[in-house]
């Protein structure tokens, strides 16, 4: 079975950093998937915001984070890291790490294959 596991949330100041984890399992074969980190804030749509390709490390970051989270993956590929920076209170969601065998050109909801459980983030002003 396919098990994607975030965590790592948490609550956090203005200006501060989190890494969020998303343990990975199950993808068959692995190369031919992407994990995808989305976000939801209440009342709000859930948007990609970065994406890593396993067949080549390839990685893609939205306009909202870039330069400020950057996306990883280790050698095993077992588990897909994101790393937030600077972060700010519109940064508050719910984020959840998915698979897609679509690449990391179409990240959205309706392109993910498999999900996790989310993982909430808060950051106070």
């Amino acid at each position: 079975d396919v098990q994607l596991q975030a965590s790592g949330g948490g609550l956090v100041q203005a200006g501060g950093s989190l890494r969020l984890s998303c343990a990975v399992s199950g993808l068959t074969p692995v190369d031919d998937y992407s994990i995808v980190w989305f976000r939801q804030a209440p009342g709000k749509e859930r948007d990609g915001i970065s994406c890593i390709r396993f067949f080549d490390g390839k990685t893609f970051n939205s306009e909202s984070v870039k330069g400020r989270f950057s996306i990883s993956s280790d050698n095993a590929k077992n588990t897909v890291s994101l790393d937030m920076n600077d972060l700010k209170p519109e940064d508050t969601a719910t984020y959840y790490c998915a698979a897609t065998d679509r690449g990391c050109g179409l990240i959205n909801f309706y392109a993910m294959d498999y999900w996790g459980k989310g993982t909430q983030v808060t950051v106070s002003s």
